[in-house]
């Protein structure tokens, strides 16, 4: 939350700290009083909105922030003569925003001086103003309270104060902490742990609850918040300090000890037991899954170390090729599976996984006496779900080894390159060799296994394209349109 360069230039230091002291707190004022909070302030010969709050338990009057926008004298009257003809007298008006009725609320703020420096309008939608209207008078008065104690730059730590919901229970609590407001909520609440007393009148202390927020709220003057555990339930309790001084005299009607400092608080009671048991399933089942693909992955490497002992002692090289090749292949998906063992989220770094695989290529598949380089190439992330992780890592360890045991099958030394590129709507992947190139009488149309599964995978996982093409050796290239997450689904690095 900044103030803009012309809206500073009619602010002296003083003021601007007021300014700055204020706009923390305008979110938790938004939500008590569910209203749309707007503070105005001088831009030049303009006006400014310097910041606008709009209400989390209730939809916002307007479908759109407000903050930063300019406007005319004509286009808010009311805030220009507070804030150029030094009418400052609190305003009470009816107005229509996008075609809902509202009632608008409009407050000056004063410097120490005295000097009109920011107004701060709060504006309901009729049918909110008349479900406030019907609250009792100790909470009516009690949110006024804190709306001003905003106004005049005195409360603090707003912003510690999470948001608040539509269902969350309130409680308003004199100095010496007995119950003068209670809501249906949160006698529910208590009710839920064998509180079936009338709470408004009983003594905070008295309920065997954790309350030490509450009293040190009032203790210090600052806004609190802390997830507490009452006996099987989690709750959020947040503790808003009324802090008595300077106060209008409406402070002198408010029951108990509110004349005094301090002078209670609003506390704020949001039961989110079901959400953390969710999160904690949620936990549990993700390091199921992750222990999973980790035993999956060290069974598929007890196969692939079966399967290497099994070739070495088969005599036909036909049978050795083909053990080697399918002990490439295995590897391949359990590269995958390790991946997705040590992360939560289900969505691989193809670029990590080619990394891995060309690396078990070099210390267990090609011949030390041959100088072959293989290189990967490609910058960013490449970022796949699961199954096409698993296709794609297939099919990059049959590229490899297609050249490796083709184009380069007679040479003493060559390249093979991996090349991971990307658009905006499209990804490929390329294996380069700069090997002998594919032989005159070659039918792309049949092929080997290996071919086979390429052609495969491409087509019924991938949804993409496959082409071989002669190019002073071979190139394969793989393309298939470009993966994008969901909107809520987030993405590990």
């Amino acid at each position: 939350m900044a103030i803009s360069s012309d809206v500073a230039r009619d602010l002296d230091g003083v003021a601007a700290a007021l300014i700055k002291r204020i706009l923390p707190n305008l979110n938790l004022v938004a939500d008590l009083l569910h209203a749309d909070v707007l503070l105005f302030a001088r831009a030049g010969s303009q006006i400014e909105v310097v910041e606008h709050a709009q209400p989390s338990p209730v939809p916002s009057v307007y479908p759109d922030s407000l903050t930063g926008r300019r406007l005319r004298h004509e286009q808010v009257l009311p805030v220009a003569r507070i804030l150029f003809h030094g009418r400052s007298r609190h305003e009470v008006q009816g107005a229509v925003v996008g075609g809902v009725p509202i009632v608008r609320e409009i407050l000056a703020v004063r410097d120490a001086e005295g000097r009109v420096i920011a107004a701060l309008a709060t504006e309901t939608a009729v049918i909110e103003h008349e479900r406030v209207r019907k609250r009792t008078g100790v909470l009516r008065r009690a949110l006024q309270r804190v709306r001003d104690l905003v106004v005049q730059g005195r409360l603090e730590g707003g912003e510690k104060v999470g948001r608040l919901a539509l269902n969350d229970g309130m409680l308003v609590v004199d100095a010496d902490g007995v119950i003068q407001y209670a809501s249906t909520s949160a006698e529910g609440l208590y009710r839920l742990l064998g509180i079936v007393d009338q709470l408004t009148g009983a003594q905070l202390s008295e309920l065997d609850t954790n309350e030490y927020l509450v009293f040190r709220a009032m203790e210090t003057g600052v806004c609190s918040e802390q997830r507490v555990t009452e006996q099987d339930r989690i709750w959020i309790k947040k503790a808003i300090p009324l802090m008595a001084g300077d106060s209008p005299s409406w402070v002198s009607k408010l029951p108990g000890s509110f004349g005094r400092h301090p002078a209670g608080a609003i506390i704020v009671i949001q039961d989110v037991t079901l959400d953390v048991r969710k999160e904690q399933e949620l936990k549990v089942k993700s390091a199921m899954i992750q222990e999973i693909h980790h035993r999956v992955k060290n069974n598929l490497q007890t196969i692939t170390a079966l399967l290497r002992l099994q070739s070495r002692r088969v005599k036909s090289e036909e049978a050795k090729a083909a053990l080697t090749e399918a002990v490439g292949r295995i590897m391949s998906v359990a590269v995958v599976h390790e991946f997705l063992s040590k992360d939560e989220s289900s969505i691989i770094n193809i670029q990590e996984v080619c990394k891995r695989i060309t690396q078990e290529f070099v210390n267990g598949t090609l011949d030390p006496m041959k100088r072959i380089e293989l290189r990967l190439e490609g910058e960013g992330q490449f970022l796949l779900p699961a199954q096409q992780a698993t296709s794609c890592a297939l099919i990059v360890n049959e590229l490899i080894q297609n050249a490796v045991d083709h184009g380069l099958e007679h040479r003493d030394q060559g390249t093979v390159v991996v090349r991971l590129l990307q658009t905006d709507d499209s990804m490929s992947i390329e294996i380069e060799d700069d090997g002998e190139g594919l032989p005159e009488d070659f039918d792309p149309a049949r092929g080997g296994l290996g071919l086979q599964i390429i052609r495969t995978l491409v087509r019924d996982d991938l949804r993409g394209q496959f082409v071989l093409e002669n190019d002073g050796g071979v190139r394969a290239v793989v393309s298939f349109p470009r993966w994008r997450a969901p909107r809520n689904q987030v993405l590990e690095s």
